[in-house]
């Protein structure tokens, strides 16, 4: 790759710490000379790998309480992302879960997305809000809104030179949603940061999640207590007064914690739960990475990622009894400690990095025979 590219990397919005803000962190040990361009940051918020980037914000940064409630901004992140100016760029990387993706480059430029999955909240509005506690006449200016937004997002998308999907399930949506054809990359998972644990696991349960209604822990909150079975759930957010009201005794939320303590919390589980439809999902991995198993909904990123008997298994239907059915199971299968980890191992950042760096030299080296 010319060492000469002038590149910039751009996402959605700088204001949490989830797997697409772990993506832009690799791109940025990629290409450390690489702006980052985003439509807002929060600087308290930001990953340690993102700390010593050079973060440009757009005029957003400054609309009153942007950084509480950017969700209701929802309709001016496409002229704040068009605002970006990236003129100065010969390659334009965009990690889009919704937004970035309709950045405009430089004629002669190349544009290649990163894409987590096309704007959820756009196509699929119902899913998006189901459990969201919004006042109705809010809920239906929204969804009147979506329409323009979706034709916006569609339009945007032919602006794009190449995509690369994050998962299998991504790359179906981006051919429905956009009627383009993408790469699978998968996401680079960090199990260099985690280890196989030296004492044998614990008799309990593990969530990891954001406490948002369609992430579904509901259901592992539901299974173990009709079961009885311990669950432990790491993680803050709106949904969690209402999950704790649904818990019996052996379920205990422990909110926000360190990566080093919620590192020890996945060696020492008998099991981690990923009951959600997900993108694609990182935290299952890193629990695989301490070499532990997972049980997960059979759906989504998921069917990519677990091997039957291998490092987890499925549950069938996205119930509370399917759920439970599938942790009832578990116990009865042995489980190989390294055996998991290395099937981990696929997805870690090494690989991420060497695969994503083939791409875009291929398709560069491509753009120059043009």
């Amino acid at each position: 790759m010319n060492s000469n590219l002038r590149v910039a990397i751009v996402h959605d919005y700088l204001n949490q710490m989830g797997g697409a803000e772990r993506v832009v962190g690799v791109l940025h040990k990629m290409f450390p000379k690489a702006p980052i361009y985003t439509t807002v940051a929060d600087r308290n918020k930001l990953l340690p790998e993102l700390m010593d980037a050079d973060i440009r914000t757009t005029w957003m940064q400054r609309l009153p309480g942007i950084l509480k409630r950017y969700k209701q901004y929802f309709w001016l992140y496409p002229f704040a992302v068009q605002s970006m100016d990236l003129s100065g760029y010969d390659l334009v990387i965009s990690s889009s879960s919704a937004y970035s993706k309709g950045v405009v480059v430089k004629d002669g430029a190349a544009h290649i997305c990163y894409c987590h999955t096309p704007m959820r909240f756009a196509w699929d509005f119902n899913s998006y809000m189901q459990g969201n506690d919004v006042p109705r006449i809010q809920r239906w200016i929204a969804k009147w809104a979506m329409s323009p937004l979706r034709t916006w997002d569609r339009k945007t998308s032919n602006r794009i030179d190449h995509i690369v999907a994050n998962s299998t399930i991504v790359q179906h949506r981006i051919a429905q949603c956009y009627g383009r054809d993408a790469q699978v990359i998968f996401p680079p998972v960090d199990v260099a940061r985690f280890q196989i644990g030296a004492t044998a696991p614990d008799d309990y349960f593990l969530v990891v999640s954001r406490l948002v209604s369609y992430k579904r822990i509901d259901l592992a909150v539901k299974a173990c207590t009709t079961l009885g079975k311990r669950l432990l759930i790491i993680g803050e957010g709106p949904d969690r007064q209402r999950l704790e009201q649904m818990a019996g005794p052996t379920v205990q939320f422990l909110g926000r914690i360190s990566d080093g303590q919620v590192a020890l919390y996945m060696q020492k589980c008998r099991g981690f739960i990923f009951p959600g439809l997900e993108d694609f999902g990182i935290t299952p991995l890193e629990a695989n990475a301490c070499g532990r198993p997972v049980i997960a909904y059979k759906g989504g990123g998921a069917l990519d990622t677990i091997n039957p008997g291998v490092n987890g298994i499925y549950f069938e239907q996205q119930t509370a009894e399917s759920l439970a059915n599938a942790l009832q199971a578990m116990n009865e299968l042995e489980w190989d400690a390294q055996t998991i980890r290395n099937h981990a191992e696929q997805f870690s950042v090494v690989q991420f990095v060497q695969s994503f760096s083939q791409y875009v030299a291929s398709n560069l080296a491509k753009e120059e025979q043009l």
